[in-house]
């Protein structure tokens, strides 16, 4: 996607280090132990329910105090991978990637419950009906390999020969697509979707789950190296980390409007616009992207549960990561092939959401 910068496990990362990613949390001026959280990308409605449990005071009602970090340039993967943080934003196939190159980590918190990647042309592009359209024209990417399967799925699905030619993403991709370098790109449906209605260009995007690319792709959450869990006092503050989080989220699709005005309020150095911030929260509960019901899901109520669900389906997980690793998309040290597709049982686990 347009917001998913590639990440390298790096040599120059582990020298960042610090001993409370790998051997614990450190003690606040409280006396409360203290978690480090690194975004994967610029505050955005993903986080809400962070930046809500961090001014509403649910992570100290839960006794520990948790320190927001800004995006680094390695990643999330890398930074928890080399004890910058204790806890990262990610997802399941990012996962994949780092640990068949080396990493040890695992997904606990899948906070997304329906994909929200969408890839899209200029509305105004006549030419584009289909993602068959896709085909001879330029995709703006990041270089990801596993963009590239699943776009190229998209068309084969659709009936087009499946070939595309790439450019490269500059630090705008509307601005790429409305310069005529690109014809196409990826987006996530609740934030830069939500800002073309809001402000433009106008967007044509498809779902690439609705288009044969099976599973789901977008399992975002949070990820926590392995041997960091192996200290018993981590694994009781993951369990707290991830209620007043829960809580946050909760919190969230309950008062969408109020939350967004926290996200913004708490991350004003990212200069976010309220009216997106507050979009982009009714879309997430109109969608049921993260409760996995929308309002037009409803119980035997006759009211959407919009309760955050929080945990890893690892069966659409494989579905998905079965097909990229079909693709060729993963491959580990050396870049040599793995001899079987990543398995989200292993990349996963629901036991610390409570």
């Amino acid at each position: 996607m347009a917001i998913i910068a590639t990440f390298a496990l790096g040599l120059s990362s582990a020298a960042c280090g610090n001993a409370s990613g790998n051997s614990g949390s450190t003690a606040g001026s409280n006396g409360k132990p203290t978690l480090t959280f690194m975004l994967d990308w610029t505050p955005n409605t993903n986080h809400v329910g962070l930046y809500v449990a961090q001014q509403l005071g649910y992570f100290k009602d839960a006794g520990i105090n948790v320190k927001i970090l800004p995006t680094a340039q390695a990643g999330a993967e890398t930074s928890v991978q080399n004890g910058v943080a204790n806890i990262g934003f990610s997802k399941l196939t990012d996962l994949a990637n780092a640990d068949a190159h080396g990493a040890d980590l695992k997904l606990v918190f899948d906070l997304t419950q329906k994909p929200i990647a969408r890839w899209c042309s200029l509305k105004n592009r006549n030419d584009i009906k289909t993602p068959k359209d896709f085909a001879g024209k330029t995709f703006v990417t990041f270089g990801s390999a596993e963009q590239s399967a699943s776009v190229r799925q998209m068309i084969r699905y659709a009936g087009g020969s499946g070939d595309f030619k790439t450019a490269t993403a500059g630090t705008n991709t509307f601005r790429t697509l409305t310069s005529g370098k690109g014809d196409f790109a990826g987006f996530y449906a609740n934030w830069e979707e939500v800002e073309s209605q809001l402000n433009g260009p106008a967007l044509n995007c498809f779902a690439a789950d609705k288009w044969g690319v099976p599973g789901n792709p977008d399992q975002l959450g949070f990820a926590v190296k392995n041997s960091w869990l192996k200290n018993p006092q981590n694994t009781a503050n993951l369990k707290k980390f991830l209620k007043a989080a829960r809580r946050g989220y909760d919190y969230a699709l309950a008062h969408p409007d109020k939350a967004a005005d926290i996200l913004v309020s708490q991350t004003k150095t990212s200069h976010l616009d309220p009216k997106l911030a507050r979009a982009s929260m009714e879309k997430v509960v109109r969608e049921g992207y993260w409760s996995g019901n929308g309002m037009g899901d409803e119980t035997t109520s006759g009211k959407p549960n919009q309760k955050l669900t929080g945990t890893v389906n690892t069966a659409d997980g494989q579905k998905y990561l079965d097909f990229q690793y079909h693709a060729g998309t993963y491959t580990g040290l050396h870049e040599k092939k793995l001899p079987y597709a990543p398995q989200a049982t292993e990349l996963s686990t629901n036991k610390y959401v409570q």
